[in-house]
């Protein structure tokens, strides 16, 4: 009996182009529901400019907050 073992990968839409879940970015990132929603909704299906937004997005708030700070 021949058994099959070939592992078969789906090349018509690698795991890097599927969009995030919202949850699943949210956790990723540290961010709460709706800012993971806003930035999901703004930057598109994109896993590379979600995640590019998510970091801009935390690095403002830091920045904002060292500001906050500073007064």
């Amino acid at each position: 009996m021949k058994e099959n073992y070939d592992l078969t990968i789906d090349y018509d839409e690698p795991y890097d182009n599927k969009p995030y879940d919202l949850a699943t970015f949210a956790r990723k990132h540290g961010l709460n529901i709706r800012a993971a929603e806003l930035l999901l909704f703004a930057k598109g299906p994109s896993r590379a400019a979600c995640d590019a937004a998510a970091r801009a997005f935390l690095a403002a708030v830091a920045a904002q907050a060292m500001r906050q700070s500073a007064r």
